[in-house]
């Protein structure tokens, strides 16, 4: 493994052939606008790209796929974006691993596990990074390309409301949207960030209802386990999107979001109000992420789980 620049990735991109793009399981908007990007711009310089996923894409991100068919095809090389950790490809672990000739992220947990890798830990997203590849690459940007990375810098902080929001990112998606001023920039954030289904309401009130609080309110547990999910009638794919929730209350330092993936395996999602290091929290219990928004994946019972995870935080809130 060696770290590389952007400048560095450009070259490659533009010279390597045929490409698989992987993306982590359960896709979030980062990784998607990342993945579907650069797909984009190797079909522009007359390669053949695919983005590969353990699981479906979530239809309301469905405005960022191509037109354009899926090629079946032999890959020259495989790339990850928005991927820390070779475990995160799911289903596509045990094949891929080992195998990645090109990493781009933005993790600052990022495992290095590629041959060669580009990691700016301080940009808000992944988009972000690839923004100033495809610029050293001099492509030309298109309406699809564009609302791949305003998408992915736009949810990965919160709309710009989140801390990890930087200038870049701010000077990145205004020089987007000058360069294609048609696009409706409101409605991608209103399908992101506003709309939701009549499930996905249902699943919020049933993930309130189960809220749990802490250490005088500082840590705040929300839960999503299979019983409480049939209990309510809700699907517990409807509780994605929703760890935000857990920072709601006043005076919340750590939000801790717990969903059943399946019997006896739970994901974490893990978010910081202020200043607390998330990502080393997580780091403990097998998982990572950023300073502020991190996760993981813990086996036991809901006693046993709350129970690990109360151990890890109580030592930095106590």
């Amino acid at each position: 493994m060696h770290r590389i620049t952007a400048a560095e990735a450009a070259a490659y991109l533009r010279e390597c052939g045929d490409a698989y793009i992987l993306i982590h399981r359960a896709p979030d908007g980062d990784c998607i606008g990342a993945g579907y990007s650069l797909q984009a711009v190797l079909r522009q310089l007359g390669k053949k790209a695919r983005v590969l996923c353990a699981d479906p894409i979530p239809q309301r991100f469905s405005f960022l796929l191509p037109e354009e068919p899926e090629e079946e095809f032999t890959p020259d090389c495989i790339l990850s974006v928005d991927v820390a950790d070779e475990l995160l490809f799911g289903e596509l672990t045990e094949t891929y691993q080992g195998r990645i000739d090109l990493c781009i992220d933005h993790h600052i947990s990022n495992q290095l596990y590629a041959e060669r890798v580009l990691l700016e830990e301080c940009a808000a997203a992944t988009c972000e990074v690839l923004y100033q590849v495809y610029w050293e690459m001099g492509i030309t940007f298109t309406e699809q390309i564009t609302k791949c990375l305003y998408t992915g810098m736009a949810t990965d902080t919160g709309c710009f409301r989140f801390a990890n929001t930087t200038p870049e990112t701010h000077s990145y998606t205004a020089e987007l949207m000058r360069q294609f001023p048609d696009i409706r920039y409101d409605l991608i954030n209103r399908a992101m960030f506003t709309v939701k289904t009549r499930q996905q309401i249902q699943a919020e009130i049933t993930m309130l209802r189960n809220i749990e609080y802490y250490l005088d309110g500082k840590c705040v547990m929300l839960w999503a386990t299979h019983d409480i999910c049939s209990d309510a009638g809700v699907n517990i794919e409807d509780m994605e999107g929703l760890t935000s929730l857990s920072l709601q209350p006043e005076g919340v330092e750590v939000g801790i979001t717990v969903r059943e993936r399946k019997p006896g395996e739970f994901k974490i999602s893990m978010r910081s109000a202020r200043d607390i290091n998330v990502s080393a929290l997580c780091a403990k219990l097998g998982g990572g992420g950023h300073i502020r928004a991190a996760g993981c994946t813990i086996k036991g019972t809901v006693a046993e789980v709350r129970e690990k995870l109360l151990a890890i935080v109580s030592g930095v809130l106590s």
